[in-house]
């Protein structure tokens, strides 16, 4: 019997602390190195979570191999060494270690529960499993089996399922996708929340943010709001220790400014600007100058897209006050190109054209530490991309092409959303540009994506396009363009 393999009175034995993993960090703090792994995998094309918790864990030894996505950071990192070199255990020695401690992480009464559920495996799951190998488990409830989770970081998440209390309520609500039933998510925790719970709301707002870029916001604003609640019962429900609710606040106002942006992609401009508004008063109250630009930031570009120039103009001058002290050259790079965009709707070319120069400049000096987390989509696409509605909003079609393909041509294909918005941007320039046939092309490809893609914006672009192109429906491959556009399902309430 499989079962046989596997004794769960067998002692597990303590962690032993990575010593060669801590050479390597120097003098610099875990936060400091955090920062430093997060660009290493930027430069690779890996998307990972690290932050000073997860230094911490792997110098204390509770992480014994690291999955594959950060292994190949860390080898990035210190070329030519190991992963012995850097101190982890052979990948082999930590395999099965799930199913051998899954037992005691279930906890009184649920031992039972828990070899009900490994009978019911099959065998080569039960023993051949690696919980550091993002191709052999995910959950099946997750449509994307294929992206490369942090196992390591997740532990607190499965053990909050497991435990009970307060930590099964945040869980519930807030991962691993942050889908729960609004019954569970409007609950209030029985006891005062803690790292764990923080940790929940954390991996929530990487998720969610997660699937925006890779499907955009059309499917998931409403599921959303259940994690949102669920936040905001952990602060009422208020933590023990200082550095907890410190980050309960800061975990519930970005999953604010996340779904805050779900609405606004989505077509939702009254329910966004009030998800906003929550995470710049949770900002305020708690002193959080990164929190507030943010919002700032959210709020200037909604007041532009949504008729309110001057509005965005301030709000982006705000959102530059509370950066300042952040130095991070590349957040203030996006907040001068929302500055932009209101002097753009403003029609104030002189005022817009010395915003992007500003943009530009602080952009080529280059990703630094103070960057924060929520800005990994601000890359040389989508400067390019938000120079071209720039533009755009100016009447210069010829420069926002330009731009706009660009962005199309620089954009990572993994992220369907953002290719779908720059490609529909240069549809749209090109059509008012004149030049139809090159915009129809662009326009097919756009409805290509919209099978994996749900963004009412992007629907609404596209459908300014299709009335541009209209008078040329007898130009090559336009009035094919038109037909397929008018035969797109609607979508409700988009």
């Amino acid at each position: 019997m499989a079962s046989s393999t596997v004794t769960s009175s067998q002692p597990e034995r303590p962690p032993r602390p990575n010593l060669a993993f801590r050479r390597l960090r120097g003098r610099r703090s875990p936060a400091e190195f955090a920062a430093l792994v997060r660009r290493a995998a930027r430069e690779i094309g890996e998307r990972v979570s690290c932050d000073a918790r997860y230094v911490g864990r792997v110098e204390a030894g509770e992480i014994r191999c690291p999955n594959y996505a950060y292994e190949r950071v860390f080898l990035h990192m210190f070329p030519g060494r190991t992963l012995a070199d850097l101190g982890f255990a052979p990948r082999s020695s930590v395999r099965g270690r799930a199913a051998r401690t899954a037992p005691r992480a279930l906890g009184a009464g649920g031992a039972e529960r828990g070899a009900a559920a490994k009978a019911a495996e099959p065998q080569d799951q039960q023993n051949a499993q690696d919980p550091y190998d993002p191709h052999e488990a995910y959950d099946p409830q997750g449509p994307y089996p294929h992206d490369h989770p942090n196992h390591e970081e997740s532990d607190v998440l499965r053990r909050a399922f497991m435990t009970g209390g307060g930590a099964t309520v945040a869980a519930a609500a807030l991962g691993p996708l942050g889908l729960a039933p609004d019954a569970v998510a409007a609950a209030v925790p029985p006891r005062r929340p803690g790292s764990t719970e923080a940790a929940a709301l954390e991996e929530a707002v990487r998720r969610i943010r997660l699937l925006d870029d890779r499907h955009g916001a059309d499917g998931l604003y409403r599921r959303a709001a259940a994690p949102l609640r669920a936040a905001y019962a952990l602060l009422d429900a208020g933590a023990t220790r200082q550095t907890t609710v410190d980050r309960l606040h800061a975990g519930a106002g970005e999953l604010a400014i996340s779904v805050g942006w779900l609405a606004h992609d989505s077509g939702r401009f009254d329910d966004a600007r009030s998800h906003y508004a929550e995470a710049l008063a949770t900002a305020r109250m708690t002193g959080d100058e990164g929190l507030e630009a943010h919002a700032f930031c959210n709020t200037a570009f909604l007041a532009r897209d949504a008729g309110r120039p001057r509005e965005a103009v301030r709000a982006a001058q705000a959102a530059q006050r509370a950066a300042r002290p952040l130095g991070s050259d590349r957040l203030m790079s996006l907040l001068a190109l929302r500055e932009a965009g209101g002097w753009a709707g403003l029609a104030d070319r002189t005022g817009c054209a010395r915003a992007l120069v500003r943009a530009q400049a602080l952009f080529a000096r280059g990703r630094s530490g103070a960057d924060p987390e929520w800005m990994s989509f601000y890359g040389e696409a989508e400067l390019e991309g938000l120079e071209a509605q720039c533009w755009s909003m100016l009447g210069d079609w010829r420069r926002a092409s330009r731009h706009a393909r660009r962005a199309a041509d620089l954009q990572d294909p993994h992220f369907a959303r953002n290719l779908a918005l720059y490609t529909a941007e240069l549809a749209d320039d090109l059509a008012r540009e004149g030049r139809p046939d090159e915009a129809a092309e662009a326009g097919m490809r756009v409805l290509s994506l919209l099978d994996e893609v749900q963004s009412s914006r992007i629907r609404t672009m596209l459908a300014g396009t299709a009335r541009v192109l209209l008078p040329h429906r007898r130009t090559s491959g336009v009035s094919d363009f038109l037909d397929r556009h008018k035969a797109l399902p609607r979508v409700a309430g988009a």
